[in-house]
Formats: C-alpha cells, sequence, structure tokens
C-alpha cells in the first residue's frame, strides 16, 4: 500500500448475513457477505471474511506482494465462507496475520479455517496456501496495537459468542459491531464501549422492530436499526452505517429503511458493496473534510 495514504478508509466489499444472495434485486447494495477493508497509512485490517473477501482479493491481485491484517467476529460460516477463494492467500510471497477469539470449547481460529477446508467440505487444505500466515489467539478486552493502529474488542450477545472491534488512528476511530442482539432492558454495555463518540459506528442491523418482534427472530443473535439509532444516540456517534443486511430485503426494501433511518439520525447510511468512508487525521480536519465515496 502506499505510503502516500493519508487517510483513515473504510471500505465495503460485502455487507449482507446469513447467505450470499446475488440477484436482480439486490444489485445496488450487493449480495455478499461480510467483509469490510481499513486502510490506515501503510496498515491494511480486514474484518471477517465472507464471500466479500473473494471480491477484495481479486482486487488486491494489481498490488503483490500484500500484506495484511484479518480480524475475524466469529466462524459462523457467512464470516469464513469466502476465505477459501481468498486469492492472495495462496501466493507466495504475501503476508497476513488472522486474528480471532478461541470458541468456548478451546477451538482456535486456526482449526476453524482449517477443518472448512477439510475434505468432503473442500477439496484444497489450508496447508496448499502458499503466503506467509500467522495466526493469533486473541483474548477478549485485549489491546492490540499495529504501528500507529489501536484495535480494542468486546464481547457481543450472539449465540456462540462474537467480538466487536473498535480501530483507532491519528484521533479517528470506527466501531466495527455486527452479529449482536440488543437487550429487552437496556443497552448493551459492550457495545456502547465500542461505539463511544466514534467517527463511524457500523451496526448488525437485519431488522426492524416489527420484524423482530413478530417474525420469531428473537434469539437469532442480531439487532434491529431502530436499536442502532439508540446506540449511535447514546454514544455520540458521528455517522452511523447499517450494516448485515437480511438477504430477504430487496434494494427498494433497504432504500425505504434506510430513508426511516436518516429520518431519526441523519448523518446515516445503509452498507452498501463498493462504497468506502475517507476519514481525514485529526490533525488535518481543519483543511480537509470526511467523505464518502463509489469505488
Amino acid at each position: 500500500m502506499s505510503s502516500t495514504q493519508s487517510h483513515f478508509q473504510v471500505r465495503f466489499w460485502g455487507v449482507r448475513g446469513n447467505i450470499p444472495c446475488p440477484g436482480p434485486d439486490t444489485v445496488k447494495y450487493g449480495g455478499n457477505t461480510p467483509c469490510v477493508e481499513m486502510s490506515t497509512g501503510d496498515t491494511r485490517l480486514i474484518f471477517d471474511a465472507g464471500t466479500g473477501l473473494r471480491v477484495l482479493g481479486q482486487a488486491l491481485l494489481s498490488q503483490m506482494p500484500v500484506e495484511g491484517h484479518l480480524f475475524f467476529t466469529h466462524c459462523h460460516w457467512d464470516h469464513i465462507q469466502g476465505f477459501p477463494f481468498f486469492i492472495p492467500a495462496f501466493i507466495k510471497g504475501n503476508s497476513f496475520h488472522l486474528y480471532g477469539v478461541p470458541s468456548q470449547g478451546g477451538q482456535t481460529l486456526e482449526q476453524r479455517l482449517h477443518d472448512q477446508m477439510l475434505h468432503p467440505n473442500f477439496p484444497v487444505p489450508l496447508q496448499v496456501m502458499g503466503a506467509d500466515l500467522q495466526f493469533h489467539n486473541l483474548s477478549v478486552g485485549q489491546e492490540l496495537r499495529i504501528g500507529d493502529v489501536r484495535v480494542d474488542s468486546a464481547s457481543l450477545n450472539h449465540p456462540g459468542d462474537a467480538v466487536g472491534y473498535r480501530i483507532s488512528w491519528q484521533g479517528r476511530s470506527i466501531a466495527y459491531v455486527t452479529d449482536t442482539e440488543h437487550f429487552a432492558d437496556r443497552l448493551d454495555e459492550n457495545v456502547l464501549y465500542l461505539a463511544r463518540d466514534a467517527d463511524v459506528l457500523i451496526y448488525d442491523a437485519p431488522y426492524s422492530d416489527e420484524e423482530y418482534e413478530k417474525q420469531g427472530r428473537q434469539g437469532w443473535g442480531h439487532s434491529t436499526w431502530q436499536e442502532a439509532v439508540k446506540v449511535a444516540q447514546a454514544a455520540g456517534v458521528d455517522r452511523l452505517v447499517i450494516f448485515h443486511h437480511d438477504p430477504v430485503h430487496c434494494d427498494r426494501e433497504l432504500d425505504e429503511i434506510g430513508e426511516q433511518v436518516k429520518a431519526r439520525f441523519p448523518n446515516s447510511c445503509m452498507a452498501m458493496e463498493g462504497m468506502a468512508i475517507q476519514l481525514v487525521p485529526q490533525e488535518a480536519r481543519g483543511s480537509a473534510s470526511d467523505a464518502i465515496v463509489s469505488v
């Protein structure tokens, strides 16, 4: 990555939850499962390895050799199913650090990615990947430093557990909070901790309150756009991004949801494949402004 990169940029490669949903009704927002890239100076961070990771991998082929830091919120299939198709991981000379919290049973991220690629699930084992893959077991709440980037984490309310992240660089911060279910009687303190005064909050909201309450979604480990607004307001967030869209929601429905969110939290948007948000470092904010761009 060029050393001239002066923005804190987040780019969306996959924004859906549960299962990919390509088709004529999902062209605008995209049908790939979660993958979010953040670039800060010379550092590339990638969050989750859904099918959007395959698309990111194709884009990285023109930038060889590549180094990156890949963080996993958890290992449900929609968050790991793109990893076996991440071409840069098969190319010698590339280097990737992979981070995840071991499961309650003690299974590490490396074990879970390895098992996903075993016969009969997949014809090519993890060991065939030619890049330098270095696995790191995280502890929830551990502060991690990668150069001048700080990554904090907290537990989320999701079946089988999940982890949310807060990424800070040069006075700016982005909270990546996906696959979490809100509580009926209070806001989640862990979510508020990650989202506090964040410049951008990326929040898991595949449902509306009505869908959540009347369509049996309780206990599935996901939240609503109305709860996203509550969190953003309580945490003093600058920009809210609705993420992990329900695969049954078409572009028209997501347009309608986006309008409802904006009515309650004007500085908000719906996550869309190809969308990027650029944050200017704190010291440069007097001469430049943040921007949303399409790529």
